[in-house]
């Protein structure tokens, strides 16, 4: 379990198959491996990966063919890019974005960048779901929480656009900006996309022929759920 709050960047690079290997941003090397031991999970670009080495710059981790399936680790590998990093939530530890499980559901694409006196403001599509996932876009509401690259960030707005393509956007602070590996990104690149896991609960209560058919909007509404 993770929070979003980015604690360092990587460069990733894979090994093998099923290994990569992630080099720290040499001034944060000890944010992350003073709270990192072998077997603990650790957010790459918002995936848990659990660590297997570790190294003086860095750690060596697995990824199943599951995980390159559903994410953009892949496509990281292939051209060495930043990726955001954090180590898991310790009991009793500040959550201070939301709870972040690290289960990619899914892929957004970047359309648009703008920048304001005070935030930058990005906007995201949602491509056509590939076979492996359900539609995002359920899990995404104004004002509510997403995880982007394994950064929590509060949705500002969203919708379907004309041509039927849904979207959303977020504003991003200028720490978060300067860093994080938001600000690599150019259009039309992939990000992973987590949904708020509160969300997914609701909706599988409410979902037809669950075992809580009694439970339904109004009811979620009339006890403190509006």
């Amino acid at each position: 379990m993770f929070t979003g709050l980015i604690q360092s960047r990587g460069k990733i690079r894979g090994l093998a198959d099923d290994r990569v290997e992630i080099l720290i941003d040499p001034a944060k090397v000890e944010i992350i491996l003073a709270d990192l031991e072998i077997g603990d999970s650790i957010a790459v670009d918002g995936v848990c990966l659990t660590a297997e080495k570790l190294l003086g710059q860095g750690f060596v981790a697995a990824v199943s063919p599951e995980t390159w399936q559903r994410s953009t680790l892949g496509q990281n590998v292939s051209n060495a890019a930043w990726v955001n990093l954090e180590t898991s939530l310790r009991a009793g530890g500040k959550i201070g974005g939301h709870f972040v499980t690290g289960h990619v559901d899914g892929w957004g694409q970047l359309a648009e960048v703008q920048q304001s006196a005070a935030a930058w403001e990005l906007k995201f599509t949602l491509p056509p779901p590939q076979a492996w996932q359900e539609p995002i876009a359920k899990y995404i509401v104004a004002k509510g929480s997403i995880a982007v690259n394994g950064i929590s960030l509060t949705v500002a707005n969203c919708g379907v656009a004309n041509g039927g393509a849904d979207w959303f956007t977020v504003a991003v602070i200028p720490h978060t900006y300067a860093e994080t590996n938001l600000n690599g990104l150019t259009a039309g690149d992939l990000v992973n996309l987590e949904g708020d896991i509160l969300s997914k609960y609701v909706e599988k209560l409410l979902r037809p022929g669950s075992q809580n058919e009694d439970i339904s909007l109004d009811f979620l509404a009339t006890h403190g759920y509006a």
